[in-house]
């Protein structure tokens, strides 16, 4: 049996997309699978009609970022997954199929943790450098530098244009992750807290689906991780409790979505996905 596994971002807002005996023939625009999966960010309700008109599958599941994500960080099995990238969530679901979550509430009520909070906090830090009642840091003239603004009340400026949207402020965490590994003590402890915020969504998380004695896996997924700083951070803070194991993922969401296109039709061998 072939397969389909695709990843997208698009105006209809799928994230990931894999299918099994994939493309068996194509009619026009119309694609024709055994079994299929999607998620779905910002909800699956109104993105229903449009899916069913540009595939046909035996089986379809339509589910949420976060549900695939979990399944290819922990191959299929109960666990945990913190995602963080321009926003961030934690999303479990343990061995009786329950679930839960911890964040993803956007960035303004929300999202701790997530590069665009990372490149925030690290701008409080050079806000208050500038007025006087902060210790001096070298991200101010990183990210005056960065983003070609005079000073930090420009720079404050700067991110409520529309040239600035959320994800390009969200890019500047891996300039705070760059000075915080030349050593500058602020920038450390704005990518710390970052972890630690994370870490308290997969306990959020554990809280509510396992008990303590219960032994639970956490992985992560999201490009705020490619930090080596916060990981450590991240996977040491997990590790805390000796029930709770923070391991690498398995896959990325798209092979997280074709497990569960093998699962829908109840599929008893789930081939190792291809790279």
């Amino acid at each position: 049996m072939r397969e389909c596994i695709s990843e997208a971002a698009n105006r209809a807002g799928m994230v990931a997309f894999a299918g099994t005996d994939a493309a068996r023939h194509q009619t026009g625009d119309r694609w024709h699978f055994k079994s299929a999966c999607l998620g779905m960010s910002g909800g699956t309700a109104d993105k229903l009609t449009l899916l069913q008109q540009l595939l046909d599958a035996e089986h379809m599941v339509i589910t949420d970022d976060a549900s695939i994500a979990l399944a290819g960080a922990t191959a299929g099995e109960p666990g945990i997954v913190v995602i963080s990238g321009t926003g961030s969530i934690a999303f479990g679901k343990n061995a009786r199929g329950e679930t839960a979550r911890a964040g993803g509430w956007g960035y303004i009520f929300g999202d701790e943790g997530s590069a665009f909070d990372i490149a925030r906090q690290a701008l409080r830090t050079v806000l208050r450098e500038h007025e006087g009642w902060g210790a001096h840091t070298a991200l101010t003239p990183a990210l005056l530098e960065a983003t070609g603004a005079a000073d930090p009340n420009e720079l404050l400026h700067l991110f409520y244009k529309p040239e600035w949207p959320r994800s390009r402020v969200a890019t500047l965490a891996r300039i705070v992750n760059r000075i915080a590994e030349e050593g500058d003590p602020l920038a450390t402890m704005v990518l710390h807290n970052a972890a630690q915020q994370l870490a308290l969504f997969a306990a959020s998380v554990r809280g509510q689906l396992w008990t303590d004695e219960e032994a639970v896996t956490v992985s992560w997924t999201g490009g705020v991780f490619g930090s080596d700083m916060l990981l450590e951070r991240f996977r040491s803070l997990i590790s805390i409790s000796g029930k709770a194991t923070a391991k690498k993922p398995a896959f990325g969401p798209a092979k997280g979505a074709l497990i569960l296109a093998y699962r829908a039709p109840g599929l008893p061998v789930l081939p190792a996905p291809e790279a």
